[in-house]
C-alpha cells in the first residue's frame, strides 16, 4: 500500500506542478496572454485522456508481467525529455493564432513524461485492486486529487517566489526521476504479486487433489476424479462467466457474491456528459471571472482548486455528496449565476438593474456556484462508479469528458463564438441535467430552474446584442465596441473593451474626435513627456514607439514629419482601431504597424532610435511580465536614443509596478520620474499613472516643471525582475 500510494501522490503532484512551471517559461513567447494557460489546459486534458486510454487498454489486454515490461520501458524512455526546457526554435514568427504552435511546443517539451504521469492514477489503482481485492481503491483517487491541489496552491506563494524558472524546471525533473523509480517498482511489485497469487492457487488445487486420492481406493479415486473434474470444470466455468451471465450465480445451491456487471452504453454516456460539464464549468467560470469580473493574477487558481476539492470530497467515499441537497442548491445557483452575467442588485433601492456585479459579490457567487455544480456532477459520477474490474474504463470516460469540455471552451469557443457564450450555454444544459437526474420535490424545483434559465438566456443574448456596437473574439480574448450614448448625443463616445479593461475611446462628434481621452489627457505623464521634448527641440521631428495600440489615441499628439511605430500583438485590436476609430487615420504622423509580440519583434529589428518609447501594456492586470524585465529594458535601451525616454504606463487596480520600473531604470543607469494625473470628477479622462525613465536630466526637469510629481516609494526588498525570476505575488496592492 505505501508504494502504490506514494507513486500516485507524487505523480499527481508533478502532474499539476508542471502546468504553471512550463506555462511560465513559454508565456513571454506568446505575449503573456492568459489564453496560453487555457490552451495549455486543453493539451493537459487531451494528454490525460491518452494516458487513461493507454491504461484501460493495457489492463484489459496484457498479462501483469507484460504490463510491467511495457510500462517500465516507456518510463525509462520518458527520461530522455529531461530537463523540461522549451526549445527556442519553437518561438512564434508572427501574430497568427498560436494555438497549434503552443500544442506542438508542449508535446515536444513534456509530451511523454506528462503522458506517463497521466497513466499512473488508473494504472496503479488497477494494480492495487488486483493485489488487495478488499482495499478501498477509490480513496487513492481522492489522494491523487489532494496531491494535485497541494501542487496548485503551493506554486504562487511558495515555489514561484523562491525559485527561478530554470530551478523550477530542474527541480521538477529531479522529482520526475524519483517518480520513475517508484513507478517501475510499483509495476514489478504488482506483477510479482499476480504471479504469487497464481502459484498459490495452483498449489492449493494440487494439494487438495492429492489428499483426496490418498484417502480413497484406486477405483473410487478414478471414478470420483472424473466426476469431480467435470463438476469442478463446470463450476469454474460458471464462476468465470458470472459477470457475463447473471443467471449463473449459484453452484450447488450455495450463494455466490454478486458478479461485477459491465457498465452499459447509457451509463458510460452519462459519465462522459457529467465529466464534460464539470470541465466546461471550470474553464468558462475561470474565463468569466478573469475577463469580465476582474483580471486579478492568480484568480485562475480559485476555480481549479474548487474543482479539485469537489473531486476529493466525492471520491472520498464518506458521504459528502447528497443528491437532494446539491440538486436543489444546483437549481438555485444555475439561475443566480446566469442572472449575474448581466444583472446586479441595487441594495439601496432593493431593485435589480442591468450591469456587471461588483467583484465582492460576483466572486463569492461564482465560486460557490462552481462548487455546488461540480459537487453535483462529480457526486453523480461517483454514484454510478463501476466495480474495480471496470475502473480504467470509468476513468477513461471521465478523462474523455474533461478533454472534450476543454477543447470546447479552449479551442472551439474562441473560433465559433463572438462572445463568452459557453458559460450561459453550460448553465442551460446543467439545468436540463438537473431535471433529468433529480426526483420528487427537487424535480419540481429543477423544472422551474430550467424555465427561468431558458428565459434568462434569451434576455441575456438580447441585452448583449443591444448594448454592443460590435464584438470580436480570438485567441487573445473578446473585444467589444460599446457606445456610451446615442450617436447624435454631444458627448457620445465609442469605447473599446477587452473584458472589463478599457483599451480607449473616442468622441463620435467630428469636432471632438481628435481629443485625447481615457489615460492620455494633456496632464498625463506621456503627454507631458511629448510636450517637454517639443519645448526642448521645437523643430525636430520625432520617432515614437508605442507598445500596445489600444484605439491609437497617442497618435493624436503627432506633428507633421513625426513617425509613430506601433507594436500590437492582437490583429483584431488593429482591425477595430482602423475601422471603428479614426485616431490613426487622422494622425499627421507616418504610422507604421508591427504585428506580433513587441519583445520578439524588437529583438529581430535593427535599432529604431526612438525619442520616446511608450510601454502601454499593463492596465489589464494579468500583465505580460516579459515586457518589464531586465531582458526587456536592455532591448528597449538598444532602440531608444541616448537622450530619449521610456514611458511605462502602470495604471493598475491590483498591482503596484512602481518599484519594478525603478529597478529597471537603475539597471541601465537612468533616472525615474512618476506622474499621477487625477482628473476632476465627471471628466471623461481616467486616472493615469506613468513613470518615465531617461538619462536626459533636462528632459525630466522639463516634465517635472509642468506639475506636481509623485514620489516613488520603493520596496527595498524587491530586486530586478528577469525572464527567469519574477513574482507578481510580491507586488499585489
Amino acid at each position: 500500500m505505501p508504494l502504490f500510494a506514494a507513486t500516485i501522490a507524487l505523480s499527481a503532484f508533478l502532474l499539476f506542478l508542471v502546468q504553471p512551471v512550463i506555462a511560465k517559461q513559454i508565456l513571454p513567447w506568446f505575449g503573456g496572454s492568459a489564453a496560453v494557460w487555457t490552451t495549455g489546459l486543453v493539451f493537459f486534458q487531451v494528454a490525460l485522456l491518452a494516458g487513461y486510454a493507454y491504461s484501460d487498454l493495457v489492463v484489459r489486454k496484457l498479462a501483469p508481467l507484460r504490463q510491467a515490461q511495457l510500462h517500465g520501458a516507456l518510463v525509462l524512455a520518458s527520461l530522455a525529455f529531461l530537463p523540461i526546457t522549451p526549445s527556442a526554435t519553437l518561438k512564434p514568427e508572427n501574430a497568427d493564432n498560436p494555438i497549434g504552435r503552443i500544442l506542438l511546443l508542449l508535446a515536444a517539451t513534456i509530451g511523454l513524461p506528462y503522458l506517463i504521469l497521466s497513466t499512473t492514477g488508473p494504472l496503479v489503482q488497477a494494480w492495487f485492486a488486483r493485489s488487495y481485492p478488499g482495499g478501498q481503491v477509490y480513496r487513492l483517487y481522492a489522494l491523487s486529487n489532494v496531491a494535485s491541489m497541494l501542487a496548485l496552491l503551493a506554486y504562487p506563494p511558495v515555489i514561484e517566489p523562491l525559485a527561478t524558472s530554470r530551478a523550477q524546471s530542474l527541480g521538477w525533473s529531479a522529482g520526475y526521476a524519483l517518480f520513475a523509480a517508484l513507478a517501475i517498482a510499483a509495476a514489478w511489485r504488482a506483477a510479482r504479486g499476480a504471479r504469487r497469487s497464481e502459484s498459490q492457487s495452483v498449489s492449493q488445487s494440487v494439494s487438495r487433489s492429492v489428499s483426496r486420492s490418498v484417502s480413497r481406493s484406486v477405483s473410487q479415486s478414478v471414478s470420483q476424479s472424473v466426476s469431480q473434474s467435470v463438476s469442478q470444470s463446470v463450476s469454474e466455468n460458471a464462476s468465470e462467466n458470472a459477470s457475463e451471465n447473471p443467471s449463473r450465480e449459484r453452484g450447488r445451491g450455495l450463494p455466490r457474491p454478486a458478479p461485477a456487471l459491465a457498465p452499459g452504453p447509457r451509463v458510460q454516456a452519462l459519465w462522459l456528459l457529467l465529466s464534460a460539464l464539470g470541465s466546461v464549468l471550470l474553464l468558462s467560470v475561470t474565463t468569466h471571472v478573469t475577463q469580465n469580473v476582474a483580471s486579478i493574477p492568480f484568480l485562475w487558481v480559485l476555480p481549479l482548486a474548487i474543482y479539485l476539492v469537489s473531486f476529493i470530497l466525492c471520491f472520498d467515499g464518506t458521504g459528502w455528496y447528497r443528491r437532494g441537497w446539491y440538486g436543489a442548491l444546483g437549481c438555485v445557483m444555475v439561475v443566480l449565476m446566469l442572472g449575474g452575467l448581466h444583472w446586479r442588485v441595487d441594495w439601496n433601492a432593493m431593485a435589480i438593474e442591468p450591469g456587471l456585479m461588483p467583484i465582492d459579490e460576483a466572486l463569492p457567487l461564482y465560486a460557490f456556484g462552481l462548487f455546488v455544480l461540480c459537487m453535483f456532477c462529480h457526486g453523480e459520477l461517483v454514484a454510478r462508479k463501476p466495480a474495480p474490474p471496470f475502473l480504467t474504463r470509468f476513468y477513461l470516460m471521465i478523462s474523455l469528458g474533461g478533454a472534450l469540455g476543454g477543447v470546447a471552451v479552449g479551442i472551439v469557443a474562441p473560433l465559433a463564438f463572438d462572445w463568452y457564450w459557453e458559460l450561459p450555454l453550460a448553465l442551460a444544459v446543467l439545468a436540463a441535467v438537473l431535471l433529468f437526474l433529480t426526483e420528487g420535490r427537487v424535480q419540481w424545483v429543477a423544472t422551474a430552474a430550467l424555465t427561468l434559465t431558458i428565459l434568462g438566456l434569451w434576455l441575456y443574448q438580447g441585452a448583449i446584442r443591444h448594448e454592443t456596437v460590435e464584438r470580436s473574439r480570438n485567441f487573445y480574448g473578446s473585444l467589444r465596441v460599446k457606445s456610451t450614448a446615442a450617436d447624435d448625443a454631444p458627448d457620445a463616445r465609442w469605447r473599446l473593451l477587452h473584458g472589463v479593461i478599457t483599451h480607449g475611446e473616442q468622441y463620435r462628434a467630428e469636432k471632438l474626435s481628435k481629443l485625447p481621452t481615457t489615460y492620455y489627457g494633456h496632464a498625463s505623464g506621456v503627454a507631458r513627456t511629448i510636450a517637454a521634448q517639443r519645448a526642448l527641440a521645437p523643430l525636430e521631428a520625432r520617432r515614437v514607439g508605442l507598445i500596445g495600440l489600444g484605439v491609437g489615441t497617442l497618435a493624436s499628439y503627432a506633428r507633421e514629419g513625426d513617425t509613430y511605430r506601433v507594436y500590437e500583438l492582437d490583429p483584431a485590436v488593429l482591425e477595430l482601431a482602423q475601422r471603428r476609430f479614426t485616431f490613426l487615420a487622422d494622425s499627421r504622423a507616418k504610422v507604421q504597424i508591427a504585428l506580433g509580440d513587441a519583445r520578439l519583434v524588437l529583438e529581430r529589428e535593427p535599432p529604431q532610435r526612438f525619442d520616446l518609447l511608450a510601454v502601454d501594456a499593463f492596465s489589464s492586470d494579468a500583465i505580460p511580465v516579459h515586457l518589464i524585465t531586465r531582458e526587456a529594458i536592455r532591448a528597449y535601451r538598444r532602440h531608444v536614443r541616448d537622450d530619449g525616454v521610456v514611458a511605462f504606463h502602470i495604471s493598475n487596480r491590483y498591482l503596484d509596478l512602481s518599484t519594478v520600473v525603478l529597478r529597471l531604470a537603475e539597471e541601465i543607469g537612468w533616472s525615474a520620474l512618476r506622474v499621477v494625473d487625477e482628473p476632476e470628477k465627471g471628466s471623461p479622462l481616467y486616472r493615469s499613472d506613468w513613470i518615465m525613465i531617461s538619462a536626459n536630466k533636462a528632459l525630466l526637469d522639463a516634465i517635472a516643471q509642468q506639475g506636481a510629481i509623485t514620489p516613488i516609494v520603493a520596496d527595498p526588498t524587491l530586486g530586478i525582475w528577469s525572464d527567469d525570476f519574477n513574482n507578481l505575488f510580491r507586488i499585489l496592492k
